[in-house]
């Protein structure tokens, strides 16, 4: 356990060394070993493929479930990594709800022990935990201040057992989404359940039920819908659906649109400067093993672009865009910088290329300079004042290298490194511009612990906190690690909401077979699979904040200049637009920080200025928050940017 001290002079509380022993199954070490599959390719991964897998001796239970066929499609390796996955959990007996209770009451007391160590003014602080009915592997804040989460119906509740059903087919392989309102607290009314449509999926069952979207790339359209893109089909180690869904997040319901060409699983989906989206890679409906590199975009070019609340897109396609996009790995980075081109930064070091949305092209970019594959991990576009971002920030990703590399003006340049190297991180911009990094594994399903085993080393459980130097300093830690499908949200208060990675949720889970009724939306009881955790950031510790009273209600055109009133002018230093997140798998396209141009003051009234055109800023919803000159934001109110 290397939890590192908060700074020379604290020290940590060694109650949370004997507190980490006790949140750990009897008999399980903290040890590192190769890592075992999990319900997505990166179950397979190793930072450096499958050459820097230690040899492995020869397992009789492996041997007897090796599969000829999976032998011939897979090779010889993989086919015993899919082996010895099942050879595992044939051996995984029960896992009882006295593990579960005693794993979370250590965690809950381990979390206070060490946290007594940071000052919030400094660090910031965790202050609320609670239940939530869904697992929270997909998250998207909405232009309403509610949060939509979205994953799948749960096929087990055992965490060393894969509770997904990626390799399911048929009714059991269903989407699950409810909607948290961060205004009406924690309780059962501050959810709703939000039910994907029913589709007939081509598995040739003919069992109906509710789109099995889960591991789909998401991103905002200008009206603030979101746009929904690939899923599961189920089986075949991993098999794309072609599903085209938006969710209205002003009157809360889902459409199907036509389906892409092609199925995707584990896509990245980002809006351009134009206010559409495009769709990248992904394993095609052929299953695991057929990245697409078909490029499709959202609406079809002869199709209007969304801008108001009303115009929600029905029967739209999408279209082939002209220019293929050859990643080999899933879950590429995309960011549409400040010239107006969508970047696209894969996982293996040679696969970074500059799409032109005018021009339907693809270019090279300088490879990684770094050489190594990089699992799911995170990046951000950096703050670049008022024209928005003209550099990225790749982090994470690689369990054995801290490193962060800046890409800019075509080449790369090494950054501070964070405290160690974690994979499945979360990476947020701030309203302040700082960064702040949460969740994180020692790589996929693995965990360091062996095959589906969800005791993490505790030592990802702390936050990383970056300034405006770019030095990373180690925070407090959240009650539970969260690894793979872990994400965190900023809301528009300021506060930072952190969900996700179902093994986790279910191996701690206080009431594994507890129901609540009475969620609005539904019409029986529902399990309640997931946690909520709040993190109040230091700024929120560190005296009154701005009030902004008064923001546009219409949108607001680019570089023309708005008034909004505050009741306490004497606390204005600047504004700033945060774009809101959604994200999944470490991958959040969304992400923006622009500072605004602070045209003139009279009494309670702010003249801004706009973010001069598309390319800074992407029309859409954005929050806007007015800061003090140290950094402390109001709470957000917000506005949409339109051309």
């Amino acid at each position: 356990m290397s939890l590192s001290p908060p700074r020379p002079g604290r020290r940590l509380p060694a109650v949370l060394a004997t507190a980490v022993v006790c949140a750990l199954t009897t008999g399980t070490a903290l040890t590192a070993v190769a890592p075992a599959a999990a319900h997505g390719p990166g179950g397979h991964d190793t930072p450096d493929g499958p050459a820097a897998t230690a040899p492995k001796v020869a397992d009789p239970r492996m041997l007897a479930e090796l599969r000829d066929d999976e032998v011939a499609a897979l090779g010889q390796e993989h086919a015993e990594e899919h082996a010895r996955m099942r050879a595992a959990v044939r051996g995984i007996g029960d896992y009882p709800q006295t593990t579960r209770t005693n794993r979370l009451n250590a965690l809950t007391q381990s979390q206070a022990d060490h946290n007594k160590g940071f000052a919030a003014g400094t660090f910031g602080t965790f202050n609320q935990y609670f239940p939530s009915p869904d697992f929270g592997d997909h998250v998207a804040l909405l232009p309403t201040g509610k949060v939509l989460l979205f994953s799948f119906e749960r096929i087990e509740t055992n965490p060393e057992k894969e509770p997904a059903p990626t390799q399911t087919t048929g009714r059991e392989n269903a989407g699950r989404a409810f909607l948290w309102d961060p205004a009406k607290g924690y309780g059962k009314d501050a959810f709703k359940q939000v039910t994907p449509p029913t589709v007939n999926m081509p598995d040739g069952l003919d069992q109906p039920r509710p789109a099995p979207f889960f591991c789909a790339g998401h991103s905002f359209l200008p009206n603030g819908m979101l746009g929904v893109f690939g899923g599961n089909l189920g089986g075949n180690g991993g098999t794309g659906a072609k599903l085209s869904l938006i969710f209205d997040p002003w009157t809360e319901t889902w459409t199907r649109n036509p389906d892409m060409s092609v199925g995707r699983w584990y896509p990245t989906v980002v809006t351009g400067a134009d206010g559409r989206q495009l769709i990248m890679s992904g394993q095609s409906e052929l299953g695991w093993g057929t990245p697409t590199p078909v490029v499709e975009r959202f609406p079809a070019k002869n199709y209007p672009v969304p801008t108001l609340k009303t115009q929600t897109p029905v029967n739209t396609p999408v279209d082939r865009f002209k220019a293929d996009a050859p990643f080999t790995l899933d879950y590429p980075h995309l960011f549409s910088l400040n010239d107006g081109n969508i970047y696209g930064f894969g996982r293996q070091a040679a696969e970074q290329w500059k799409f032109d949305p005018v021009a339907e092209s693809r270019s090279d970019l300088t490879a990684r300079p770094d050489g190594r594959k990089r699992n799911y991990g995170s990046a951000v576009p950096l703050p670049g004042g008022v024209n928005g971002p003209d550099s990225a920030l790749i982090l994470g990703g690689d369990r054995d290298n801290p490193s962060t590399l800046r890409f800019s003006n075509g080449s790369w340049t090494a950054e501070k490194s964070r405290a160690f190297g974690r994979t499945q991180d979360d990476t947020l911009l701030l309203p302040n511009g700082r960064l702040m990094t949460v969740n994180g594994a020692y790589d996929i399903r693995d965990y360091g612990n062996g095959p589906y085993n969800p005791n993490a080393d505790l030592k990802y459980r702390q936050v990383e906190l970056r300034d405006d130097q770019g030095n990373w300093q180690l925070g407090p830690v959240q009650r539970l690690p969260r690894g793979y499908h872990s994400n965190a949200v900023v809301l528009p208060d300021g506060r930072v909401m952190v969900t996700g990675d179902e093994l986790q949720q279910l191996a701690n889970n206080p009431d594994i077979d507890g129901t609540v009724s009475g969620i609005p939306g539904t019409t029986g009881p529902v399990t309640m699979n997931g946690t909520i955790e709040i993190y109040e950031p230091a700024y929120l510790h560190q005296g009154d904040r701005p009030v902004l009273t008064g923001a546009p209600t219409t949108p607001v055109g680019y570089d023309q200049t708005f008034l909004v009133n505050t009741s306490t002018p004497e606390r204005v230093a600047k504004a700033v637009l945060l774009s809101p997140t959604t994200s999944t798998h470490s991958i959040n396209t969304s992400q923006r920080h622009l500072d605004l141009r602070l045209s003139s003051r009279a009494g309670n009234r702010l003249e801004l200025q706009a973010p001069p055109d598309a390319k800074a800023a992407p029309p859409g919803w954005y929050l806007l928050f007015l800061l003090n000159d140290q950094g402390v934001p109001s709470v957000a109110k917000w506005i949409q940017l339109t051309a």
